[in-house]
């Protein structure tokens, strides 16, 4: 366990650390070629550093439901287990068997360190199978997002259950082995159906034009019937009753026409690219369409409690959204272009902290 860290400095140090990484990423790709040897030297040697710290920083923080939130909440269940406890919810069952398994041979911090494997690894290994030795970009971009840390400490079912979504995604060529994964990250949490749902329809129909237009309508179709839209999702009884309580507007909140703008980043990065400059790749639509779909049904929900958790279920993908083009299509400047979109990415992120939600 990382115990000599002060507990309120973790995230400080986290945030600042990827903002050293990313600008030093910015300044090396701005003198150095895409394909140089050089700048591959880089990637290897700098990637494999960020993904283990990462692994072990994440994974080994101390247990505080101050700093960390929902991790006590998991590590409470997880003493409960490890003392011969059964298993009381009828919810995410296969989680808590995860977590009672865990229970019977390790301690709480090797459990919170494999939760850490499992939410990094995918995003490494889906990096690795789109973008090959160019990976560490993809990776890089992951953990600039706007939700990495609050899902990798707090909201901890939810993001492995999503970094099981992107595994899945990495197996594209062998179907049923994405399937078997995607099923198993709607059992960890069962909002994932939605992303699925979205993918798999994906699959059945692959224009993006068409769903580009499905996303721009979302928005005044929300601003004008949001509330029949939310009530619509909950009379179908989408998802389970704790589902059904989060699209409940009583006490929902406003329109948040800053989240709007911050997806509309994915959203317009995707046209540009793909109507603008016919950019034209299969996994590319895959992502783009799996992304519209999901993220303008949280735009219909906008005002329903929590959801940002709706808004979760598309920015995990968000950063693949984004940079996949800049390192696959044919463009100029490569190199800087992909330094300078990391790095105005993450300044989102740091906009929000110490600027947007600074006391």
């Amino acid at each position: 366990m990382i115990d000599f860290i002060p507990l309120e400095d973790y995230f400080p140090l986290f945030i600042n650390g990827a903002l050293i990484i990313l600008l030093f990423t910015l300044l090396h790709n701005m003198v150095l070629d895409f394909n140089s040897d050089r700048n591959l030297k880089y990637i290897n040697f700098i990637g494999p550093i960020v993904v283990i710290f990462l692994i072990f920083y994440i994974g080994l923080r101390p247990v505080s439901g101050k700093y960390f939130v929902d991790m006590r909440t998991y590590a409470n269940h997880f003493y409960g287990y490890a003392n011969g406890g059964d298993i009381k919810t009828e919810k995410d069952l296969v989680f808590h068997y995860f977590m009672k398994f865990c229970s019977s041979f390790m301690s709480v911090h090797s459990f919170f360190l494999v939760c850490a494997i499992i939410y990094l690894y995918p995003m490494y290994r889906v990096s690795k199978v789109f973008f090959k030795k160019y990976w560490f970009y993809s990776f890089l971009t992951l953990v600039a997002s706007f939700s990495f840390w609050t899902y990798g400490v707090n909201g901890i079912r939810n993001g492995m259950a999503t970094s099981l979504f992107l595994l899945g995604l990495s197996y594209q060529k062998k179907i049923g082995i994405t399937y078997i994964i995607f099923l198993i990250s709607f059992l960890f949490h069962k909002t994932l159906i939605l992303p699925i749902l979205a993918y798999t329809l994906s699959l059945l129909y692959n224009n993006p034009k068409v769903f580009f237009k499905f996303w721009l309508a979302a928005i005044p179709f929300s601003l004008v019937l949001g509330g029949f839209f939310t009530s619509i999702f909950t009379a179908l009884g989408f998802g389970d009753d704790r589902l059904e309580a989060y699209l409940s507007n009583d006490g929902g909140t406003s329109f948040r026409f800053d989240f709007v703008i911050y997806s509309a980043s994915a959203v317009y990065t995707a046209w540009y690219f793909v109507i603008k400059k016919k950019f034209k790749d299969k996994v590319y639509y895959h992502l783009v369409n799996t992304y519209l779909i999901s993220n303008a049904f949280w735009i219909l929900v906008i005002r329903a409690n929590f959801s940002n958790r709706f808004a979760y279920l598309s920015w995990f993908m968000m950063g693949l959204v984004i940079i996949y083009p800049f390192i696959k299509a044919e463009i100029t400047n490569k190199n800087v272009k992909i330094g300078k979109v990391m790095f105005l990415y993450f300044a989102f992120t740091y906009f929000m902290v110490y600027i947007y939600y600074a006391d």
